[in-house]
């Protein structure tokens, strides 16, 4: 039998000749079935490694480090050492990438052997195992006494003498708890401040002087402790639970088997409804004043279909659906989103600058503004931070910023009218997708679940215990978005302003959302319901495709309304892990399966090729016209600075991951685990 030794240097020169993809995977098949932990001296080895190998000095192993000038290039192989002086050499940058991580994780371990079986794991099995296993623990977060340390910590905001915790006046059980872990542990810098969201206005100045995080929900555990209801982040300087990343999060972590936790973000989404009025765009108090895209009753229906056998489980779906109904009614038709039109808008309140941009974002229009009141810029800011200088121009540019960030696309072109944001002059596809799949969802889990009619809660109209209210609902609001967002020359959705009463012409993937939002029993449901909307939907992903999936906008639109502009995240040339997902069930609910396999293999690949070039690198976006993670527009790429190890990935591109494991044909994931590239061919 081959020794482990001369199994791995089978595997690194199949590697290196460019040995076909089915010789190396038996060659690591036989590898790991018969390698075993090998003992070493992990700091001496990790010394070594990043002196040969880490050219550029980033604690990280990648294909830049072969591109280093002159001598320190990177060599692509190393002799490991064991401790009884055998040597296991390992070549090729995506194993000698796991080398590294393996070795930093016996050090910190403190373990003395590293696995051979790691090192040579395949890159798909390798980047699933470590979302399932580890990154969707360490993007875990809990507001309580144990966990507060890694919840408060906020790296988009410079460090603060106190550290700023605000609980909600109607919530006097969860206020006295945090009182006394301030007390308890002096050491956390805690200052808990009770506000209610019906004199927001008489604490508004404190909050915008002091921003921190808000309380979320708490409950008593087996053994009778007070602790913070989980949820889940989506990582890096985003580190609170945001409102529509929550949704694709919970998508992974049911792919996962992660039952419990993806209902215990419902549980806290809906505590953000019950104390602040909404789903927040995230918890901190700076997020107080707009939501972000309503997945609500889509995250519930998901999480019920796995739990509804469960003693509790009604109970649970009462609760959580008639808190979706309050939201529903209370935001998305309150009077600040609701038009005459019968469909709705984003819309953020408040006002002033965002504090969690980061330095420079707004220096055109607050220069402009200045200027206008003849004042330094650093004064402007200190005077209109206070709230004691008018400029109405300005509160209508941050109104309207609010707005993009409340529609989760922030930032893009697609809103711009005669060079300036609009975002909330316009009806967008999305959002009345989203809700008219919140009225159809009503509809079907009330038909199936309660027969005698639902329990609204106050503050709901009483009609809303039937489901011929919710399809009566449904039925007028896609009349409006037929009359409104569908162009029927193009046969395409396009979002609307209602002020200039002129539909849009730019490209958008949210332009997929009405193929996604349906009852998957009744397929008269559908928004795009005519004979051709199959063939519709397709020439529509087509306008869309790039080599690593669907752009966040089409190239043609962008080409048109903001090449030479400087570049936005939510545009082309950049694709989101949310825009993939509804458009692999948008494309299944048309029976387009050869588009949708292939999507998902265009995404995953350029995930898992990504993660074996870069040091298992799992970012927050893509550049899926060159397959890069090298996204260089507004705010950079999360997920991409880190030492040794990624620690996490980025919440909704685990979750894309693990999702499009699931539900890829069987027959593509050997080709996936072989990283063939999509454009060879199946």
């Amino acid at each position: 039998m081959k020794t482990p030794r001369t199994l791995f240097l089978l595997l690194s020169s199949l590697i290196a000749s460019g040995s076909g993809a089915t010789e190396t995977a038996k060659a690591l098949a036989v590898i790991q079935a018969s390698s075993d932990e090998v003992a070493v001296e992990a700091r001496s080895e990790l010394r070594r490694l990043l002196r040969q190998e880490d050219a550029d000095g980033d604690k990280k192993i990648t294909v830049e480090d072969l591109r280093a000038p002159g001598p320190r290039r990177a060599k692509g192989a190393f002799a490991l050492r064991d401790r009884k002086g055998g040597l296991h050499e390992v070549m090729g940058t995506y194993f000698l990438s796991n080398l590294l991580q393996e070795l930093k994780l016996a050090i910190d371990e403190k373990r003395p052997t590293v696995s051979m079986k790691r090192i040579f794991e395949n890159p798909v099995r390798r980047t699933s195992r470590l979302i399932r296993e580890t990154y969707w623990d360490h993007l875990t977060r809990r507001v309580d006494a144990g966990h507060l340390e890694g919840a408060l910590a906020d790296s988009k905001l410079p460090p603060q003498p106190l550290r700023y915790l605000y609980v909600p006046a109607d919530d006097p059980g969860a206020l006295a708890y945090y009182q006394a872990v301030a007390v308890a542990r002096p050491g956390l810098k805690l200052a808990v401040r009770a506000f209610s969201m019906g004199a927001i206005e008489t604490a508004r100045a404190e909050i915008r002087a002091h921003p921190g995080l808000l309380a979320l929900a708490l409950r008593k555990n087996a053994a009778g402790v007070i602790e913070g209801v989980p949820f889940v982040v989506p990582g890096g300087r985003f580190n609170e639970m945001y409102g529509w990343d929550s949704y694709f999060e919970a998508l992974g972590l049911l792919a996962d088997g992660r039952v419990d936790l993806a209902r215990a973000m419902v549980d806290n989404l809906v505590y953000e409804i019950r104390h602040y009025g909404k789903i927040l765009n995230a918890n901190r108090s700076y997020y107080l004043d707009r939501s972000q895209p309503p997945f609500l009753t889509s995250m519930i229906a998901a999480i019920y279909e796995k739990i509804k056998t469960r003693p509790d489980a009604k109970v649970w779906l009462t609760d959580s659906l008639g808190a979706a109904m309050a939201e529903y009614f209370n935001v998305w038709l309150g009077p600040t989103r609701i038009t005459d039109t019968g469909l709705s808008r984003y819309f953020g309140a408040g006002r002033g600058i965002p504090p969690e941009v980061e330095k420079g974002h707004f220096d055109v229009p607050l220069e402009a503004a200045a200027k206008r009141q003849r004042l330094t810029v650093t004064d402007l800011r200190k005077r209109y931070d206070a709230g004691d200088l008018l400029d109405p121009e300005l509160d209508a540019f941050f109104a309207q910023d609010a707005s993009v960030r409340e529609s989760g696309h922030d930032t893009t072109h697609r809103w711009q009218v005669d060079g300036a944001d609009r975002a909330a002059d316009f009806l967008t596809v999305d959002l009345n997708s989203l809700l008219y799949k919140y009225e159809l969802d009503f509809a079907r889990l009330i038909d199936i679940e309660y027969a005698g009619g639902f329990p609204v809660p106050p503050g709901v109209p009483a009609a809303c215990a039937a489901p011929s209210e919710w399809r009566g609902r449904a039925a007028r609001r896609k009349a409006a978005m037929l009359q409104y967002l569908w162009d029927p020359g193009k046969q395409t959705f396009f979002d609307y302003n209602y002020r200039s009463r002129t539909r849009s012409n730019y490209l958008s993937a949210t332009a997929i959302y009405p193929y996604w939002a349906q009852d998957p029993a009744d397929p008269s449901s559908r928004l795009a319901d005519g004979p051709g909307a199959a063939a519709d939907l397709g020439r529509l992903v087509a306008r869309l495709e790039e080599l690593g999936g669907l752009s966040a906008t089409g190239k043609a639109s962008w080409t048109a309304h903001a090449a030479g502009l400087p570049p936005r995240q939510w545009d082309y040339p950049n694709g989101w892990a949310p825009h993939q997902m509804i458009a692999w069930e948008a494309l299944a609910n048309y029976g387009r399966m050869a588009d949708r396999n292939r999507l998902i293999y265009k995404w995953l690949y350029m995930i898992a090729r990504n993660a074996a070039d870069y040091n298992g690198t799992v970012p927050e976006k893509f550049d899926v016209v060159k397959r890069s993670h090298a996204v260089f527009a507004e705010y950079g790429n999360v997920g991409t600075h880190f030492a040794y190890i990624a620690p996490e990935g980025f919440g909704w591109m685990n979750a894309s991951f693990e999702v499009g494991l699931r539900d890829m044909a069987p027959e593509w994931r050997a080709r996936l685990e072989d990283l063939v590239p999509p454009e060879h061919g199946k």
